[in-house]
């Protein structure tokens, strides 16, 4: 039986007190220990590889925010918020990424503070570089290697912690799944030693999972080897509903690898970077050799609003499709990122990545273009999570001199809803979270949200630590917690003496083929359907695996064997959430349903995990999204009319008044001013109002899952 020891190993340490566990160790899983910390509770960290080498060190371009340099551009917080939403495809919930926008200069000056080393301009004040999805620079960065700047200035922080006896860190340990009351509100984890392989209890009166994304179910991506989703898929299976899992972002500009696919930060092309093929098709000339009005700049000449620095799944799909036509360099899946051009000190800015760059590839990008593809980058859904709209009336926050919000600006600060999944006490932070960046992330929103999850609604998981109504974590039913521990040590010991057919690393690269093959830039629905019967065999055939190592002391194997069904169940999500949403929005882009039709659409995909459904194990609705602050409108960053840019070619002299008129005609116009007059100038869209165009959500719900059965 569950037994508490005096090391707190399988239980809290002072079982008076509430205590959180917070399972990641990257930026999200950082900030929401310090925050917890600070909040007076005790916190047990836990980290699969020690914290400084989360997949949060691979980001390089930057964190937005408005700052005063920002702000005389004639830039705002609001815009900032207007371009979030508007970059993802207004799939995205309104009043939390308000709020994440308002913050996000106070997150800058507190890292400052912190002492992360942001870039400086001559004049002291912290740089800014453009990034995808604005005209304005808003980007704060260090380097080409900001997100490795910004988790060592965090864990200096929670060490801090650390050392005052507030936080425990447990490194080299894998979550397995979570521990759920009678009542079903999450009372802690089961978790392995990855070394010992021992499977252990803790307990805590909330949970945290910030495990970030998904990418190995697709084999190769630019995410480190651990982000498997096999956290989230474990969550999902006990009973947490996953978010749009269908929205998969695609970075357009990365190196192929052996063993995974290596980023090439947006930062090249937000500090002038041009992506180019030669004009005419087939040419094999260096490209040094190639003159300037001999190159195809389509990205510019689509786009010239924008330009390069279109949101990535709009640049993703304009090389996939230049590629497809047999325009990319030699005829294939390559295309050039040059950065040949730009001054010393710019390049400079860039060394991180360019050295990357030449390491492995062995060109150097500062004389030679470099040759970029996309890959698979980012996960916008994920788990499933809610939240408390502002409201003035609940407000005990601002001072009594200073005017209150209207309803709706941002979340309630402190509440225990805040990003809390519908398993009462189970949170989910950074990207492993579906709310802020709808169908596709803005570049250097990541990171921000990652942080201000941990910084704003750490507040709400210790406050929930502390007030909720049921039984503190410390009067569980020890039988609950012995049957978890068993089931997990049934796992490990069914895997270590199978003696079947199959090599899980085998499986494993079919499936990431399949899932590539079927959902990334483009997906048809017969080539999903092809995918949701692969699927089905694969996971068969996972449950008779042969593996080279059955010891019991650091068995990769054996988690990664485990990890491979997890993937499986995942990506039969992910699928049928492919399948379930026949229009084209933000990075689901379906070939056979191009347009974005939010009368039937504009929700969020919520999959719920059930091995009875007639297919992909799991129930999809679409849940309606309120659109309280912006209205619905056209997303098309400038994008010209093939035709008017024809006939301007035809009359050099009136080019820029055609391209203008292209522009006003179907661009997306940076919206000006902040509060209450800063949409009376946006076009009312056709769908709007309280539920955003969401009328008749609950019966096109029923005739989808009759469509179902």
């Amino acid at each position: 039986m569950f037994q508490a020891t005096p090391s707190g190993i399988g239980s809290t340490k002072d079982r008076s007190h509430p205590r959180v566990i917070v399972v990641g160790g990257g930026l999200a899983g950082l900030a929401a220990t310090v925050r917890v910390a600070e909040a007076g509770l005790p916190v047990d960290l836990f980290s699969m590889i020690p914290v400084k080498r989360s997949h949060s060190v691979c980001a390089q371009g930057g964190i937005n925010a408005c700052n005063k340099v920002a702000s005389q551009q004639g830039y705002s917080e609001w815009q900032h918020m207007d371009e979030t939403l508007i970059g993802g495809d207004f799939l995205n919930h309104q009043p939390p990424v308000y709020e994440m926008a308002h913050w996000a200069p106070k997150i800058i000056n507190l890292l400052d503070r912190c002492g992360v080393p942001f870039n400086r301009t001559a004049e002291g004040e912290r740089d800014l570089r453009l990034f995808g999805g604005s005209l304005f620079k808003r980007t704060h960065f260090a380097g080409a290697s900001t997100g490795q700047q910004l988790l060592y200035g965090l864990d200096e922080q929670t060490r801090r912690w650390e050392a005052e006896g507030k936080v425990t860190k447990h490194e080299f340990w894998e979550f397995l799944w979570p521990i759920l009351d009678a009542d079903g509100a999450c009372k802690g984890i089961v978790a392995q030693d990855m070394r010992s392989m021992q499977i252990k209890p803790f307990l805590a009166d909330a949970v945290v999972m910030a495990t970030g994304g998904c990418g190995l179910v697709y084999g190769k991506s630019t995410m480190s080897v651990i982000c498997t989703g096999g956290a989230a898929s474990r969550c999902y299976q006990a009973g947490v509903d996953l978010g749009n899992p269908e929205m998969i972002q695609v970075h357009p500009t990365a190196i192929p690898g052996e063993d995974k696919c290596r980023l090439m930060s947006e930062s090249a092309r937000g500090e002038g970077g041009r992506v180019w093929v030669p004009a005419k098709k087939g040419d094999d000339r260096h490209p040094l050799e190639i003159p300037e009005e001999e190159r195809n700049y389509f990205l510019e000449e689509k786009y010239p609003g924008y330009g390069n620095l279109v949101p990535r799944d709009i640049a993703t799909r304009e090389i996939f499709w230049i590629c497809e036509k047999g325009e990319g360099i030699g005829g294939g899946n390559q295309v050039y990122l040059d950065i040949t051009h730009l001054p010393v000190a710019t390049k400079n800015k860039l060394a991180a990545i360019l050295e990357i760059y030449e390491k492995f590839t062995g060109d150097d990008p500062r004389e030679v273009p470099m040759k970029i593809f996309p890959a698979v980058h980012y996960s916008m859904g994920g788990l499933y999570t809610t939240y408390e709209a502002y409201d003035p009336e609940r407000d005990k926050i601002t001072p009594a001199h200073q005017p209150k919000r209207k309803p709706n600006e941002g979340m309630l600060y402190g509440d225990p809803k805040n990003m809390m999944t519908n398993v009462p006490g189970l949170y989910a932070f950074g990207e492993v979270n579906y709310a802020y960046h709808g169908a596709t992330r803005l570049g250097a929103n990541a990171l921000l949200s990652c942080i201000f999850d941990g910084l704003f609604c750490g507040l709400s998981v210790a406050n929930h630590a502390r007030e909720h109504g049921g039984a503190p974590a410390t009067e569980l039913d020890p039988e609950i917690v012995d049957d978890l521990v068993a089931k997990e040590e049934a796992k490990v010991e069914r895997i270590t003496s199978m003696t079947g057919e199959n090599n899980p690393y085998e499986l494993h690269a079919e499936l990431g083929r399949e899932m590539t093959m079927a959902a990334t830039v483009v997906k048809t629905e017969q080539r999903l359907l092809e995918a949701r019967e692969k699927l089905k065999s694969l996971g068969e055939r996972a449950q008779s695996l042969k593996i080279s190592d059955t010891g019991l002391y650091t068995n990769q194997n054996v988690s990664f064997s485990r990890a491979l069904s997890d993937m499986i169940v995942y990506s039969q999500a992910l699928i049928e959430g492919s399948i379930a949403r026949k229009e084209s929005r933000g990075s689901h882009y379906r070939d056979d349903y191009p347009e974005r039709l939010d009368e039937d659409f504009h929700g969020t995909t919520r999959v719920r995990y059930d091995p009875a459904a007639p297919e992909g194990n799991c129930r999809i609705e679409f849940e309606p999204i309120p659109s309280p602050l912006v209205p619905l409108r056209a997303r098309s960053y400038g994008k010209t009319d093939p035709a008017k840019v024809e006939k301007a070619k035809e009359e050099p002299g009136e080019q820029k008044a055609e391209l203008t008129e292209a522009i006003a005609s179907t661009g997306y116009d940076q919206q000006p001013g902040v509060g209450e007059d800063s949409t009376k100038e946006m076009p009312l869209p056709k769908y709007s109002g309280d539920t955003g165009g969401n009328e008749g959500f609950e019966e096109r719900n029923k005739a989808h899952a009759s469509d179902k059965a």
